[in-house]
């Protein structure tokens, strides 16, 4: 049986002060949803819609106001000694993957030291195979040469991949992957997705797919959850929130997003509008 992680009802209120007064923002209203094991759910809204916050708050970095998130049907703590045993089967791969690697450490370094933390090598042998082991699935070789570079050393492409055998590294069963190209160049986005893609389907993960991009939402997930000011107000199959959006938001999403037919047909009317002139 596949195994789940639920969340129910998380809210994030934030703390705000416009000159004397002081207010509440809330960054996320009462979401929910349940990812299985296997899928693919893409969280898209435009910058400061809450996706990171939602994010940060399954990755148990920031405490939600209210709400609750489950495993396997059991409630997880926000706090004490359940949150290593929560991300050994949760883990996040943030968006800027030099911000997130340490430089003053190796490669090595960033890998070894989740799999000793969540007992997943003990000898240095058993390190260094599953180290090697590590940074050959998400392509990076050789792997020897690449464990003992820094950060610094690799490209962006390269360091978001090294950010993604960190995170398979505990064994982990869910992985938020919180705009995980955004910060790339755009020729390298697709082999970083695909690659995602990949290990989702060899290792039945469940993804969390948080990107503003809906060509790459519909692509890559199974369900397209869209929010807007905190709140989801559109979810549904992939090509049925692409194809036949219901909430206003969306729609706006989609007509703001690049249309090549379109560009091309505006062009062509521009031509002939100059050779009539």
């Amino acid at each position: 049986m596949a195994g789940t992680l639920e969340i129910r009802n998380l809210t994030k209120d934030f703390k705000v002060r416009d000159g004397f007064k002081r207010g509440t923002l809330r960054a996320a209203n009462e979401v929910n949803f349940t990812l299985e094991q296997g899928k693919t759910i893409a969280l898209v809204g435009e910058s400061g819609s809450g996706k990171s916050t939602v994010a940060r708050m399954i990755a148990k970095l920031e405490k939600p106001t209210s709400g609750e998130i489950l495993l396997d049907g059991v409630e997880t703590p926000f706090s004490g000694r359940g949150i290593a045993s929560y991300r050994h089967e949760v883990q996040m791969v943030f968006q800027d993957p030099f911000a997130s690697l340490n430089p003053f450490h190796s490669i090595q370094h960033h890998l070894e030291r989740p799999l000793r933390l969540h007992g997943r090598a003990k000898t240095q042998e058993e390190v260094d195979t599953q180290v090697d082991a590590l940074l050959e699935r998400v392509n990076l070789v050789p792997a020897r040469n690449v464990a003992h570079r820094r950060p610094h050393e690799l490209s962006g492409g390269q360091r978001q991949r090294v950010a993604i055998a960190r995170a398979l590294a505990p064994g982990a069963r869910f992985l938020i992957a919180d705009e995980p190209v955004s910060m790339l160049d755009v020729s390298i986005r697709l082999g970083v997705l695909n690659l995602l893609a990949r290990l989702q389907r060899e290792d039945n993960l469940g993804v969390l797919y948080i990107t503003h991009d809906l060509a790459t939402a519909r692509h890559f997930s199974d369900e397209i959850m869209v929010m807007y000011h905190g709140n989801i107000v559109e979810r549904g199959p992939s090509d049925d929130v692409i194809l036949n959006p219901q909430h206003d938001y969306t729609k706006t999403l989609l007509a703001a997003a690049p249309d090549p037919a379109n560009q091309g047909k505006l062009r062509e009317e521009v031509r002939a509008k100059l050779a009539a002139n």
